[in-house]
């Protein structure tokens, strides 16, 4: 189970909250998250709600859309061959999906182009828009890339082609000599909306082409299409996006679209009530599967198909793929287990590398590992001489920065701070092995534990009810800078664990203030949770609706579980007298000394949990306490000093915070070096 260590909570202010509830806009909950998100008034409530289209941008405020449009009618108006070159991902898919629609609507003769994501990789190549060039296309539109192929845009013009470039990335280096440019992170756009999706920045050359008087039209015909491609790129859900997302879902819900139905049935989503959660969690991850298997052309068909029965063959044909790569998923992460031997924590990051695997799961692997370990994780993927890796950060170590430190064992990279991509020569692995664990080792301050962001605790139980929680759909949907909500509950008096799902999952029941909550933990074991009826648990959780055939109770989804603060164990006040020199008795002195194995079991779990941390300490002692099954909390403060005493661990208390880092240690502790330790035999 992975251990999050100190929870941010946040607190709403009931003064606002009230007066947003009272003003008719959403309900108790609502207002309390809002309130907790820096809403403060009603009229910033409904400002953040709002989901009309006069939330849409001008689009020809984006620079080079002009030119764009210019260059895009003048070839519908000849006939010209057009190509519209997009990405692998849900988000280039459906971008291209989205340009080639409207062009057939035209009338206009086009070719979609998506690359191979196993043997091309990301972006234009020239192999490409060469095989283009003898089709007779003399226009390239690309969608979600682009913007950094200028080396490959001057082989376009080389070859007698215009290329437009829409995208939606970060413009690095010198801008391609397009037509045009349509790019809002250009550094001299002053596009007032930065947060656009591929398929948010193609859907605005549509409008930009059929003019404002069609956007409604445009939303009804491409809505879903726009809505997909954004939930799926993690695109911030505000202004643009909130009113794009907001009309897109509503659209899959009501109009038919043949492709996306079918798929929606296969997977047993219900098409009538689909949320952006179902998208994120159901729908991209089948569409994905298609671009990570090599078949991305099945994803693309599913969403241009319009006949039904061709339609469902290729949602089936798409679940399928989905299951062989799962199945592929779990056998690279089996053998990278394998690999890593009976490890069960490390101090350097993963990098693993074999001719067995597929890249198209070599970031999932990657993300699994990091969490299952609490390292970063690099799973490289040997083809010949050449290796592609997948790189995925843990914690707010910065695997961007890491890369860029060993740039010259790398042929390549690119990313972010937390994922990123690189390719290599097969004898240089070893050095990237060694070199990356060089810089982990020297940013020590760069590994901090992971946090758990709470909204507000709630204090009132009674606010959770089927009528509230259904309620905050209104400010759906959920994702970056509207994350779902998180709440947490203390003092919850544990009634049952029961195991579910083979005990890969269980269900835990709480009571507070009298009233009975079903709760869900999704990927962690009765045993993980290490949690017995009767106890008294702080729990953090996703307020959730549990809906099985037509029945609709409150359900909470729980993230983390930690022991109920006790700040009436005696142990503390002794542990307190023993650290300002008083004499204790002996049986006192018994209950705060730990042995070898207990002073063992607390340093593997703060190991475990980070590299450096800080956290109140009338919470650290009874998790620590908790999860190595300590049953004095003075006894745990009093291993907290032993260790830092053995140079161990770095501890630093200031009054009620404990700071706590933990520094390479080679050999055996010898316990005989501890005063402390001493004074309690």
């Amino acid at each position: 189970m992975k251990a999050f260590g100190a929870w941010r909570v946040g607190m709403f202010d009931p003064v606002c909250a009230r007066a947003i509830w009272k003003s008719g806009i959403c309900g108790r909950l609502t207002a309390a998250l809002l309130s907790a998100r820096g809403i403060y008034t009603p009229e910033m409530a409904s400002a953040f709600l709002r989901e009309d289209l006069d939330l849409l941008q001008d689009p020809l405020a984006m620079k080079d859309m002009d030119k764009a449009v210019e260059r895009i009618r003048a070839a519908v108006a000849a006939g010209e061959i057009v190509a519209v070159y997009g990405d692998y991902d849900v988000d280039g898919i459906t971008s291209t999906a989205l340009m080639t629609s409207w062009f057939r609507k035209q009338g206009n003769p086009v070719v979609s182009y998506i690359p191979d994501r196993l043997t091309e990789g990301y972006g234009i190549s020239e192999e490409a828009l060469a095989s283009l060039a003898e089709q007779g296309v003399t226009l390239v539109i690309t969608v979600d890339c682009g913007v950094t192929a200028a080396q490959q845009i001057r082989y376009a013009a080389e070859k007698g082609m215009d290329v437009v470039v829409t995208d939606h990335h970060e413009c690095v280096g010198e801008l391609p000599r397009a037509v045009a440019v349509v790019d809002p992170h250009r550094k001299d756009d002053t596009y007032p909306f930065k947060g656009l999706a591929g398929v948010g920045v193609a859907f605005k050359l549509l409008c930009a082409l059929e003019g404002p008087e069609k956007v409604e039209a445009l939303l009804e015909t491409y809505g879903a299409l726009t809505a997909l491609g954004t939930i799926a790129d993690i695109m911030p859900v505000v202004g643009e996006n909130r009113a794009l997302m907001r009309r897109g879902v509503r659209v899959l819900r009501e109009r038919e679209h043949a492709g996306l139905d079918s798929l929606m049935a296969a997977i047993f989503v219900d098409k009538k009530s689909i949320s952006g959660s179902d998208i994120s969690f159901s729908l991209v991850p089948k569409l994905n599967a298609a671009g990570r298997m090599g078949r991305v052309r099945v994803a693309f068909d599913l969403l241009m198909e319009e006949d039904k029965r061709e339609a469902h063959r290729l949602a089936a044909e798409l679940c399928a793929m989905n299951a062989e790569r799962r199945s592929v998923e779990d056998r690279v992460y089996g053998e990278a287990l394998g690999m890593l031997g009976d490890a069960r924590h490390l101090e350097e990051p993963i990098v693993l590398a074999s001719e067995r695997w597929h890249h198209g799961v070599s970031g999932i692997v990657a993300s699994r590992l990091a969490e299952r370990f609490g390292v970063p994780a690099v799973i490289i993927c040997l083809e010949g001489e050449e290796g592609r890796g997948s790189c995925r950060s843990y914690g707010d170590f910065r695997i961007f920065a890491a890369l860029e430190s060993v740039r010259d064992e790398l042929t390549s990279f690119g990313g972010h701070e937390l994922a990123a991509g690189l390719t290599l020569r097969r004898e240089r692995v070893d050095a990237l092995r060694r070199r990356l664990g060089a810089y982990y080792r020297a940013h020590e301050g760069d590994r901090a534990q992971m946090r758990m962001y709470i909204d507000f605790c709630v204090e009132d139980p009674s606010l959770l009810t089927l009528e509230e929680i259904d309620a905050l759909k209104l400010m759906a949907p959920w994702g970056v800078g509207n994350p779902p909500p998180t709440l947490c509950m203390r003092d919850v008096f544990v009634e049952a664990v029961i195991p579910i799902g083979g005990d890969k999952h269980l269900k835990l029941i709480g009571v507070k203030g009298g009233i009975r909550f079903d709760c869900v933990f999704f990927g962690v074991s009765v045993r993980e949770l290490g949690v017995r009826p009767g106890s008294l648990v702080d729990l953090a959780f996703e307020p959730g609706i549990n809906d099985f055939r037509g029945m609709r109770s409150v359900q909470l989804l729980l993230r983390d579980v930690r022991p109920s603060r006790n700040p009436g164990d005696p142990s503390v006040e002794l542990a307190r007298r023993f650290f300002a020199g008083q004499r204790l008795g002996p049986m006192e002195q018994a209950l705060l000394l730990p042995d070898r194995g207990t002073l063992g079991r607390v340093w593997h779990y703060l190991t475990r949990r980070a590299k450096r941390f800080d956290e109140e300490l009338d919470t650290l002692l009874p998790d620590i306490a908790f999860r190595t099954g300590i049953p004095a909390l003075g006894r745990v403060w009093v291993c907290l000093r032993v260790l830092d005493e053995l140079g161990l661990i770095r501890l630093k208390e200031t009054g009620a915070l404990a700071e706590i880092s933990i520094p390479r240690v080679e050999g055996k502790a010898d316990l005989s070096r501890s005063v402390l330790l001493a004074r309690l035999k």
